[in-house]
């Protein structure tokens, strides 16, 4: 029972997306014996990416967002009609924030009432709640952010727990979610103490750590003056400070987790590749 993560892209906030300094395409996770295909956040950068490593996105079971901000969200809609052979076949599960789906305040719907209708099924998702995801159990915790609906995941799989924390400010509260956690994975907009608001920053990510203390703690999400700063340096700087094996991650690196954790790049390639699903 593998679960594998691609990072499509690990650029976040407006300037990193504005720019694509780097993709800010989410995460492809690989899980299950069946080899089920769930798309996290798909933002800009997705589709591009998937091409890139010739992943058709047909192969898609499942996609997730966790909040309204286009980071997170911008190529979902084209990334459903992937899921669905172009609208053509009735496949795949949408799942969202109340902002997503139905929108809420001045935020959303992101996903038209066209594009949930061509999925299979559409589920809401609020803190506390627990989805199985084609077989993934799924724990869905609570955040601190602009989009006050924003969420963040444990992925219950049977080599450990895998959390994506999603935006947030830092609170020991929202840290304790994630005890326990096997991989952790956060996103670190700024560097060094240049908090940004409902963002976390390198010293929060410090204080994150070391009260979860996971076996690997990964950087994505990164902003344009985290880029600029080195990412791999200020996750060298918290590994220093924790004790708890800490990487940056960059665009397409692929982490395989089994027994052991496995670090890799996906393959790529620059060509005019047609996947298997197109007419």
């Amino acid at each position: 029972m593998g679960f594998k993560i691609t990072f499509l892209g690990t650029g976040g906030g407006r300037h990193s997306t504005m720019y694509q300094t780097r993709c800010t395409g989410g995460m492809l996770i690989e899980h299950g014996a069946e080899k089920h295909h769930l798309h996290i956040d798909p933002g800009p950068g997705a589709l591009t990416q998937m091409h890139r490593i010739h992943y058709d996105p047909a192969d898609t079971d499942s996609i997730i967002i966790s909040h309204a901000h286009p980071d997170h969200y911008s190529d979902a809609e084209v990334a459903i009609e992937g899921m669905t052979h172009g609208g053509w076949i009735k496949h795949g599960h949408i799942y969202g924030s109340p902002t997503v789906i139905t929108g809420e305040g001045e935020l959303g719907p992101c996903i038209s009432q066209y594009h949930q209708n061509i999925a299979e099924t559409v589920t809401v998702f609020r803190p506390g709640d627990i989805l199985d995801i084609d077989g993934l159990h799924t724990e869905i915790c609570f955040a601190n952010h602009s989009d006050p609906t924003n969420v963040g995941f444990k992925f219950n799989t049977s080599n450990g727990i895998v959390a994506y924390v999603s935006d947030t400010g830092y609170t020991d509260e929202i840290a304790d979610q994630y005890i326990g956690v096997r991989v952790l994975i956060l996103p670190v907009t700024a560097p060094n103490d240049s908090r940004i608001l409902f963002h976390l920053c390198t010293e929060d990510a410090v204080k994150f750590i070391n009260r979860v203390k996971p076996k690997l703690a990964i950087f994505t999400h990164l902003g344009i003056i985290m880029i600029k700063k080195d990412p791999a340096k200020q996750a060298e700087m918290t590994e220093k400070a924790t004790g708890v094996r800490t990487i940056a991650a960059t665009d397409l690196l692929v982490l395989d987790i089994g027994e052991d954790i496995t670090i890799s790049n996906a393959q790529k390639y620059d060509d005019e590749w047609i996947p298997p699903s197109a007419p």
